[in-house]
């Protein structure tokens, strides 16, 4: 569930709809990062797994 479904949080509800939902576009940029890197960073064909 995320924050923004949350009924006992209007205030963020609200701010989300005016500023937009940072951490949720974090999280997409560094997931797409992360799979970018994996392509451009592998030599051998074999998926990298970051730790």
């Amino acid at each position: 569930m995320s924050f923004t479904d949350r009924s006992d949080a209007p205030i963020y509800a609200e701010l989300i709809k005016e500023l937009g939902d940072a951490p949720a576009e974090a999280r997409r940029t560094a997931e797409e990062t992360k799979r970018e890197l994996e392509r451009t960073m592998n030599f051998n064909g074999m998926p990298y797994e970051f730790s």
